[in-house]
Parts: structure tokens; C-alpha cells; sequence
């Protein structure tokens, strides 16, 4: 697969895509007011400790208290070993440690050293765990376990095998931790891997170090910024090139890949064309298409994209596709289509939580199992966890897929301010028989010599076109003549009757 990565930095702003085949895969943008917390640790205080939801709010010196469950908190019973295992499905349930009380773990005052591992979502504050890890290269260092984990993409046992017993012993030179080893560390010598550890032992004594002499409420380690981030997590052989059209960024980025990176080095290149870097692929139409509801499917098929605050559904329709055989085969290639469309879209536009996919329905079951395969081949790219169900009596396929960081959605966007996110608005005509129930009211509780209503431009245009009739009606029964205001601030659905 032919990948590459480009890099748009502006003063204020950093953007980068990752294109595959020459397709706009997924976008993160980062703004120098607003940059992502995931990663950073902080000294924290707990302001209230919640038995109910066995939960605390944790005062870490950000915008909003962070919250804080009891299953991420490290204790004695509920040890990081644990945890992982349980992550990686290693675990049985007979076997967990049963989960503390909150009140048992925590208590108002106490300072504790907090990682973000979800940034501020929507109203929610950020969500913190205990159970610190630092990422590297080719490892992400735990150190208050003592597991070692591999990478569920490292598929070949060989060596999935020959990495844990060579971290297993190279660890010891070091002290205690626990490593998970990363996908890029398939096939690292021991040279590299040994670099990784050193380095994660010595940013580990650095943060305890800042924790003993800084105050609460302070942030001790910050995550790397965008680029950085990328170079370090994403970055791998499928990627051919890398292209950032800063100067500045691209020095930075060499720097940082000549010490950690070096076989990424050739693949990194300034680009100084005079053309946007982002319309080498048409990325912004590709944005900007990323915002819509409808998705348009080659065949003629089309999704529609609903996003709310509990979750995400995403419904597949045959469009203007009509097929050639019969009407299953077409549902069949319209789903199939559809199911390598989601997996794209749920990359690029970030979404995560609970997803909701409805299908066409399909009476074979094969053609069900295939498309529940071409969803998880698809989703195998996704750099975030997911996870599928089976499809549904109803015919639905539940899913979730992690989520850390807002949506594109989320990031570029704000609520609309005329219809307050509800994405529809009443009629003129309804209005307009809310302006008369209104007028009906007012005349029987004062009395006026006229009325004055004022309203939208297309409320008004059809009180005196349309609803004309209506309007001379209800003049007689009052008895006041009505008057008419055009209000060029207003919404179709604002208007005010004024007593004259």
C-alpha cells in the first residue's frame, strides 16, 4: 500500500493527512490555543470523592475538574498487571480482583499523579487514570507493573515470542516496569530496543523528580506535539514519504527522527511548491465533504451520517443504484461498498463511542458474514480500537470504537445558533399560527389601540401573501387593526407582538 503523509503548519494551526493510494484517509489538526491533553501527566487534587458513582473529580489545573473512576486508579487490589490483562483479554472474570470502593482508594485533599487518557469532550471534563504509561518508539513504559505485553498486530508467534524474552531481559539491566512492545518494534534489534528502555527510565526519573517539587495542580509531563506524535506512533513502512511545508517543522522533524528514527530520515522532504500543499490530493474538498451528512457510494448508493451525544448511526440506502441481476445481489454490493465507505469515514471524521450501522437487509447469511468480514478487514487499518457485534434481529450492526480526542466534527465546527443544533426549523406557516394564537392572547389580557407584530422577512411575506385572509379575519374578531415589522436580525422562528 502507497501511503503518504503531508504536514500543513501555519502559525496558529497544524494539520496532517494521511493519504493512502492517493486518498484522503484521516485528518488530526492541532491549534496552538487548544491543543490535545491525551498523554499529559499532571499533579492533581481530589475536590470531591462521588461513592454513588464510584467515581472523583480531580482538580489538575485544567478549564473543568477531570473525572477520575475507580477501575482507573492504582491500588494494591487493582494492580496494573491486572489491568492489562484484562485490556488484552488475558483475563477471566473469575479470576479479577474484586474493585474497591472509591472512598476506600481516594479522600478530599489527597494529591495524586494523574494521566489524561480522554481530552474534554462536548461539556464533559477530561478522564484521568492512575496507571501512568509513556510511550516510545518501539515500547510504552508502565512503571508501576511488571507485565510485558506484545502488540495484537505483531501477528507472527515467532516472534511475538522472541520480543517478550528479549525485553524480559533487557529490562532487568534497567530496574523495574512493565513494557507493552508496539507494532514497530517487529523485527528492532537489541540495540533499539535497549535505546527505547534507557530513554523511558530516564523521562521516568525526570517526572518523579518534577512530581516531589511541584505543586498540585501542575502539569509534569506534556505529550509531544502533533507532528512529533505522528512520527512517533504512526509513521511506519508503508509510509513512503512525509512532505511539511514549514522550514521550521521540517528542521525540527529530522532532528527529532535523526535521534529516534533514523531509517525515516530519507522519506522526509520540505515541500516548497507553490500550490497549497493540501490541494496535492484535493484534501480540503475531501474536508469539507467530511462535514456533510450524505456520503455518495460510487454505485450510486449513499450513506447518511447522524452524530449526537450518545452516539453515532450511520444508515446505508441503495440510491440511485439499481443493480444488473436481482435485487439481493444489488443490496448485496450496495452493503459491500458501504461497508469499506464507514470504516474510511469513521477514520477521517474521527468518530468514536457507541456506532450504530444499519444495512440494507440481506436474507442470505453468507452475504451477511461477508460484510461483517469486509467491515473488520477494513477496520484493520484503524489506528484506534474497535469493536463489532454481530448483526442484530433488527438488522443492525452495534460497534464502538475508541474515542480520545474530539471528532472533526467537534473540532471545526460550532452549534448552529438558529435552530441550537436540532438541525431543522419551524415553517413560516407554523409560525405564523403561533403569531396568532399569540394575538389572540394579548387581545383578550390588554387592551391596545393596534398591534404591531415583528418577525422574520419570510414570516412577514407570508402573513401579508398567503395568510392574508386569516389576517383580515382575525383583525374583525379583535377589533384592532395588526401591523407588520420586518426584523432583519431575526430567525424564521423569533417574532414579538407589540401593544400600540
Amino acid at each position: 500500500m502507497c501511503g503518504e503523509i503531508l504536514v500543513n503548519v501555519t502559525p496558529h494551526e497544524t494539520r496532517v493527512a494521511f493519504v493512502e493510494n492517493g486518498v484522503l484517509q484521516e485528518v488530526q489538526i492541532e491549534r496552538a490555543r487548544k491543543r490535545g491533553l491525551v498523554g499529559n501527566i499532571y499533579k492533581g487534587t481530589v475536590r470531591r470523592v462521588l461513592p454513588g458513582m464510584q467515581a472523583a473529580f480531580i482538580d489538575a489545573g485544567l478549564e473543568r475538574t477531570a473525572f477520575l473512576h475507580a477501575s482507573d486508579i492504582l491500588c494494591p487490589n487493582n494492580g496494573s498487571d491486572e489491568r492489562e490483562r484484562c485490556l488484552k483479554g488475558e483475563l477471566d472474570n473469575s479470576e479479577r480482583t474484586p474493585q474497591r470502593n472509591i472512598d476506600e482508594l481516594l479522600r478530599e485533599g489527597q494529591e495524586l499523579l494523574v494521566q489524561v487518557v480522554k481530552d474534554p469532550l462536548g461539556t464533559k471534563g477530561a478522564r484521568l487514570t492512575t496507571h501512568i504509561s509513556i510511550p516510545a518508539r518501539f515500547l510504552v513504559f508502565m512503571p508501576q507493573s511488571s507485565h510485558i505485553g506484545v502488540s495484537q498486530r505483531i501477528e507472527n508467534e515467532a516472534e511475538r515470542q522472541r520480543l517478550k524474552e528479549r525485553i524480559m531481559t533487557l529490562a532487568a539491566e534497567f530496574g523495574p516496569g512493565g513494557y507493552i512492545v508496539r507494532t514497530a518494534a517487529e523485527e528492532a534489534d537489541d540495540e533499539a530496543l535497549r535505546a527505547d528502555i534507557a530513554f523511558l527510565h530516564k523521562l521516568w526519573g525526570e517526572i518523579g523528580a518534577r512530581v516531589a517539587s511541584e505543586r498540585s495542580g501542575t502539569l509534569i509531563h506534556e505529550d509531544l506535539p502533533l507532528v512529533m506524535r505522528t512520527m512517533r506512533d504512526v509513521v511506519g513502512a508503508e509510509v513512503e514519504k512525509v512532505r511539511i511545508d514549514s522550514r521550521e517543522t521540517f528542521r525540527k522533524v529530522a532532528r527529532f527522527a535523526e535521534k529516534f528514527i533514523p531509517e525515516l530520515v530519507p522519506r522526509i522532504e520540505h515541500y516548497a511548491g507553490e500550490r497549497p500543499i493540501f490541494d496535492l490530493y484535493a484534501i480540503e474538498d475531501e474536508i469539507q465533504r467530511a462535514l456533510e451528512r450524505k456520503v455518495q457510494l460510487k454505485s450510486g448508493g449513499y450513506l447518511i451520517i447522524d452524530q449526537t451525544e450518545a452516539m453515532t448511526t450511520i444508515d446505508v440506502n441503495t440510491g440511485a443504484f439499481v443493480g444488473h441481476r436481482n435485487l439481493e445481489e444489488t443490496i448485496f454490493k450496495t452493503n459491500l461498498e458501504a461497508s469499506q465507505a464507514i470504516a474510511r469515514q469513521l477514520r477521517l471524521r474521527n468518530l468514536g463511542g457507541i456506532i450504530i450501522l444499519d444495512f440494507i437487509d440481506m436474507d442470505d447469511a453468507e452475504h451477511r458474514r461477508q460484510v461483517l468480514r469486509s467491515l473488520e478487514r477494513a477496520l484493520e487499518r484503524d489506528h484506534a480500537r474497535t469493536h463489532i457485534s454481530e448483526v442484530s434481529a433488527l438488522g443492525l450492526v452495534e460497534m464502538t470504537r475508541k474515542r480520545t480526542r474530539e471528532s472533526l466534527e467537534h473540532v471545526l465546527c460550532a452549534t448552529c445558533p438558529t435552530c441550537n443544533g436540532r438541525g431543522t426549523l419551524k415553517t413560516a406557516e407554523t409560525v405564523c399560527f403561533e403569531i396568532f394564537r399569540e394575538i389572540m392572547r394579548e387581545a383578550r389580557q390588554f387592551d391596545a389601540q393596534q398591534l404591531l407584530v415583528l418577525a422574520s422577512q419570510e414570516v412577514v411575506d407570508r402573513l401579508l401573501d398567503e395568510e392574508s385572509t386569516a389576517v383580515a379575519e382575525l383583525e374583525e374578531f379583535i377589533g384592532k387593526p395588526i401591523q407588520f415589522q420586518v426584523e432583519t436580525l431575526y430567525t424564521q422562528e423569533q417574532f414579538d407582538v407589540v401593544l400600540l
